[in-house]
């Protein structure tokens, strides 16, 4: 890993900017301004709409007509939103290129701050940062906020990501180069939930990751329709879909010798088994159903060659038991549950500002 101070660029970089959209229209324009406005780099926005009911080509359609940069792309039935990425990543005529859906927004500054970084390190392919979540209006940001460029081997960010379990990023705030998104290929139609993780996976197996520490990236827009949002009682299903990207570890195409991929998933594995079982814990302190947290047992118990999952399933069944007899944790569980709260606000505080947690 390396931390510098940014480079400028002598001339501005060519992004294209994505933009899926099915049943999105109230939101496409404020997304689109948010590409346009971009200051340098010189823009073309891609929109790209899934047949959607509610209006949202002829929105499109409008704001191509005012600005030439902006093209549409409208498909007669509905292909999912998979399709929906892959057809518009195949249109992409910039050196670099993002995908924003048409909901979120790119925060000012952005897109120079990321193809500054890839500019500077020709081994980079993609490019994330702080994304701030919003419901309605994006929050204020800091016009000149202190930038700092920190650049992982593609190998050693992966070896990071199976250590925690997790995706380290959002989506809107990815900036990829061109020719990274042409070698990595498509998103996977097999992993509708998790297929962002598996593509940074696969991405970062063939180049260097770059991260924007400081300034916010993109914002996400927080709403009842997100894709992604979970209630915690679904939590497993969360763990279940992250496993399921994990597992491209298992591919023999992937550019890793057969011990280090099972090595890697391994440890991924051991990430998702502890952190089920901490969900679980926090579920019955909190007292939350317990069909929850017998559920994440399950899935503890799925991980059957993981060291140590034995002990963690044997010991969140010994909880729910005693929960299900109505006993209430006492004041040593409290005070642990206190420990681990704090200890979340500390990694979300460390992701915030390095990119992993």
């Amino acid at each position: 890993m390396k931390v510098m101070r940014p480079v400028p660029v002598t001339a501005p970089p060519s992004v294209s900017v994505v933009v899926p959209c099915y049943n999105y229209g109230r939101y496409l324009p404020q997304a689109v301004h948010s590409a346009l406005s971009q200051e340098g780099v010189d823009v073309e926005v891609i929109v790209v709409d899934d047949a959607s009911t509610d209006g949202s080509a002829a929105v499109a359609w409008r704001l191509a007509s005012v600005d030439p940069r902006v093209t549409v792309v409208h498909h007669e039935v509905n292909q999912g939103h998979i399709a929906t990425y892959n057809d518009g990543l195949s249109r992409a005529s910039g050196r670099y290129v993002t995908l924003l859906s048409a909901d979120d927004l790119i925060a000012p500054g952005a897109l120079a701050r990321a193809t500054a970084l890839m500019e500077a390190h020709p081994h980079v392919g993609m490019v994330y940062g702080l994304p701030k979540d919003f419901t309605d209006q994006p929050p204020r940001v800091a016009p000149r906020e202190r930038t700092i460029w920190t650049v992982w081997g593609g190998r050693s960010w992966i070896a990071l990501a199976c250590a925690r379990g997790r995706n380290f990023i959002l989506s809107p705030e990815v900036v990829m180069r061109t020719e990274a998104v042409l070698s990595v290929g498509a998103y996977s139609a097999t992993l509708p939930h998790s297929g962002d993780l598996e593509y940074w996976l696969r991405a970062a197996a063939s180049w260097d990751v770059g991260r924007i520490n400081g300034p916010v990236q993109a914002f996400y827009r927080v709403h009842g329709a997100n894709m992604h949002q979970t209630e915690f009682a679904a939590a497993v299903v969360d763990l279940q879909h992250r496993l399921d990207a994990f597992r491209v570890l298992e591919d023999p195409r992937f550019p890793c010798s057969p011990e280090k991929r099972a090595q890697q998933l391994q440890r991924a594995k051991r990430a998702l088994s502890k952190e089920a079982a901490r969900l679980g814990r926090q579920e019955l302190t909190r007292g939350g159903a317990m069909e929850a947290a017998t559920e994440l047992r399950k899935f503890i118990e799925c991980l059957h060659d993981v060291p140590g999952n034995i002990h963690r399933a044997n010991a969140l069944q010994a909880r729910i038991a005693r929960a299900s007899r109505g006993k209430k944790p006492g004041t040593g569980r409290s005070a642990a549950q206190y420990v681990h709260t704090q200890l979340d606000r500390v990694r979300w505080r460390l992701w915030a500002m390095t990119g992993i947690s």
